[in-house]
Order: structure tokens, then C-alpha cells, then sequence
């Protein structure tokens, strides 16, 4: 299931935070409500569940459609219950400060600000309190003073001539170093890296290709494309040391004269070679030519299935069963001519192909291109999720002659046309 009425949902949630922008204007009338405790609050797991359908349970997303954070905020609602004293946006805040401000949020209007998530969450106005470390920043910034103040009464110590030893403790660089030797087990991707970059920096022994090899099931199909927070294993990281230590075993491998070792090598080569058709095969199935598969993903509910959960009274795409977080690439060649909200399609891609048709992505948790920006087919585009109008995380998928809503042809036959098994 994906589009339910796609003007009504999303105008109901559009009302109910512009009500909130309102009401919040009245900072006399939201702040007596916030006394009331326990019956207008929601736990932590309740917020973490509208957050999971909201955002992906991202707490610090802004994919720049006018809202932010776990909780999706537009800033009339964040500025105007309070938000901007913990940070300028909601994404900026911590977990903790958003679910304040989405606690008052609650008080005043109650789970209606959430119509979709809300019920899907549990959440209610009678919960228990979220157990949050502190009812007011004021009272965390107050003990966190005294803690900075605690090291200026132990300061004379430092003219102590004992305290002169202390640079002793400089060799601590060397305790830091070990954390930098142990993390060529594993290094998690920033923005900015790719694979060359991190085996350069990391020493991995046989370069960005052995790194590949090592994390093909993490990486996907395309070792030019990876995504920040990814975990790579550096099974040939830490420099020189791991060198040498590879290369005694090979050392006494080549002065074993036995023929079994040989045999051994014979069917080593033969399995490899095996895995790399098998592999080729897989790939063929999933491109052809210019166009590829936009997940790696089975199908659900297919094009043209019919029920009241469309506009249309119908289904103007193909669902394909993707969970969030999941990379989605172009399908083919194209300029992207839309990111962002698309009502009940939630945050959405259009791609204008150069074969002239226009492919749609959605209920995205964000897009990783913008608005004019060329793609090739296979290049990331977004990154699949749960928002807009749904009954689950999944990718809709959507082909049509023009811009126009309406225009949609079968998305299965057009990839099948062009040579992927779909």
C-alpha cells in the first residue's frame, strides 16, 4: 500500500502545524499546560516509534522540505514552543530537547499534530512522562556550571611540584595511537571518503580494491558509491605491522614442496573463479544497458491495483518491498527536476530521463541530489524510507510520459523493455 487521498492527509497535517504556529503565540497559555505532567506526555519508546515513521527515526534530519528532526518540526512550531532556546532548527537539537518541545506540542494539541504517525505509534495524551534526565535545560546548564567550576578548586594543586610529573601523562598519545591501530579493524564513513581515500589513510594492504572485496556486501554493486555511517571491515589495515605478518605465512607456504598445497591452490583459483560468474550473472539480471533496477528489492503491490487508498482509484506505480535506509539509484540517464515533499508521496524524486520519460521515487527519508543535477543510471539518488502517506517502509516507484500527475504507464514493463529482470 502506498498513496492514500493525496490533498486531505496532507492538509490535515499541514493545518495542524500551522495551528500550532498559532496558538504558540500565546507563550502564557502553552506554558501552564506543560505543568500537567503526566497527562498530556508520552515515553521515550512512543516518540522513538513516531520518529521511525516520520524520519526514518533520523533525530537530526533536514532534508530541506521545511521540516526537521526525528519528530519532522516545520520552524513556525519549533520557534514558536520554545525550540530555538536548545537550537535554530529542530535537526540541530539533541534527541532529549526535541521531545521536550514535542511534549508541549502534545499538551496543546494533542496526537492530532501527528496524523498519521501518531496512531500508528501509540502515541496518546495520557502516557507516562519520558524519563528525559531533567525537567528544564536551565537546571542541566546550572549543573553542568558547577561541574566546569569544580576543576578551578583543585587548580593550586597543579603548583604542587608533584603535579610537575604530570607531563608524564603525555605519552598518553601513544595510548590515543592504539585506538587508531585497533580502528583498522573497522572505520565507519564520513562525508567526503571514498574507498582509495580511507585504504590510503588506513594502510590496507592490496589498496581500495582489497577493501572492496572485504565489504562488497556492505558496499553494493558499485565501489564508487559509498554512504556516510557505513562499517567497513580493514582485514588488511594497520600498516607495515600487517604486512610482514602476512608475509611469513606466505613465506613458509612457498617452502612446503608438497603437492597437496598445490592442489589446494588449483581449487582455490576454481572456486574464485566460480563465485566471479556467478556474481556477473546476478548483475545481469539487475542491469541492462543504460537502465538498472532503482532497489535491490522484490516487488509488492503492483501497478494499476485497485482500492480507496488512491485519489486515482488506483495504483499509478509499482511498490517495491525496501526497507529504510536502503540506497536508491536512477534508473537510467537523466536530469533530477524535483526533491522534496510530494504530499502523500511524502519526500520524493523526479528524474526527466533522456529517453523523455519522467521517473518518480517515494516516500523517501531523503534525497541525495538536487534540482538540476545530472545522474547516469546507477547513481545514488535518495535513501528509501517511511514517509508521506503509508502502511510501511517501502519504495514507490512510478513511470510517466510527462510531468503531469496522471500520465503514469506500467513501470514493471518499461525496465522489462530494457532488458532487466524485474
Amino acid at each position: 500500500m502506498s498513496e492514500r487521498a493525496r490533498k486531505s492527509r496532507h492538509q490535515t497535517r499541514r493545518m495542524a502545524r500551522i495551528s500550532l504556529a498559532i496558538t504558540a503565540g500565546g507563550a502564557g497559555i502553552a506554558l501552564p499546560l506543560l505543568g500537567a505532567g503526566s497527562a498530556h506526555a508520552a515515553d521515550v519508546s512512543t516518540w522513538d516509534k513516531v520518529a521511525q515513521c516520520e524520519s526514518g527515526g533520523d533525530w537530526s534530519i533536514n532534508t530541506g522540505n521545511g521540516y526537521s528532526g526525528g519528530v519532522q518540526f516545520d520552524q513556525q512550531t519549533w520557534s514558536g514552543h520554545g525550540g530555538t532556546q536548545y537550537a535554530p532548527s529542530a535537526g540541530e537539537a539533541t534527541k532529549e530537547q526535541q521531545i521536550k518541545i514535542a511534549e508541549k506540542v502534545l499538551a496543546e494539541q494533542g496526537p492530532s499534530a501527528w496524523p498519521n504517525c501518531g496512531p500508528k505509534a501509540g502515541l496518546s495524551q495520557g502516557g507516562p512522562s519520558p524519563d528525559l534526565g531533567g525537567d528544564s535545560g536551565s537546571g542541566s546548564q546550572q549543573q553542568s556550571e558547577q561541574k566546569q567550576q569544580a576543576p578551578k578548586q583543585e587548580a593550586p594543586k597543579q603548583e604542587a611540584p608533584k603535579q610537575e610529573s604530570a607531563p608524564k601523562p603525555q605519552s598518553a598519545p601513544k595510548q590515543q595511537d592504539a585506538p587508531q591501530n585497533a580502528g583498522t579493524t573497522s572505520y565507519k564513513v564520513v562525508s567526503g571518503d571514498t574507498l582509495g581515500k580511507i585504504a590510503d589513510a588506513k594502510g590496507v594492504q592490496g589498496g581500495w580494491k582489497k577493501l572492496y572485496e572485504d565489504n562488497r556486501q556492505t558496499v553494493g554493486g558499485n565501489p564508487n558509491v559509498i554512504f556516510p555511517g557505513q562499517n567497513l571491515d580493514l582485514k588488511g589495515g594497520s600498516g607495515s605491522g600487517s604486512g610482514d605478518a602476512g608475509a611469513k605465512p606466505q613465506g613458509s607456504a612457498k617452502a612446503a614442496p608438497s603437492a597437496a598445497d598445490e592442489a589446494k591452490k588449483a581449487e582455490k583459483s576454481a572456486d574464485q573463479a566460480e563465485k566471479k560468474a556467478e556474481k556477473k550473472a546476478a548483475d545481469v539480471k539487475s542491469v541492462g544497458g543504460d537502465y538498472v533496477k532503482p532497489v535491490d528489492a522484490p516487488t509488492s503491490t503492483p501497478y494499476k491495483a485497485s482500492g480507496g487508498s488512491w485519489s486515482s482509484g488506483s495504483h499509478t506505480g509499482v511498490d517495491f518491498s525496501a526497507q529504510s535506509g536502503t540506497p536508491v539509484k536512477a534508473v537510467t540517464n537523466g536530469t533530477v527536476v524535483k526533491t522534496g515533499n510530494g504530499g502523500a508521496y511524502g519526500n520524493e524524486v523526479v528524474i526527466k530521463g533522456e529517453d523523455g520519460k519522467y521517473t518518480q521515487y517515494g516516500h523517501l527519508t531523503s534525497a541525495t541530489v538536487q534540482a538540476g543535477q545530472k545522474v547516469n543510471a546507477g547513481d545514488q539518488i535518495a535513501i528509501s524510507g517511511n514517509t508521506g502517506n503509508t502502511t510501511g517502509p517501502h519504495l514507490h516507484f512510478e513511470v510517466r510520459t510527462g510531468p503531469e500527475y496522471g500520465s503514469d504507464i506500467d513501470p514493471v514493463a518499461y525496465l522489462q523493455e530494457h532488458g532487466l529482470n524485474v
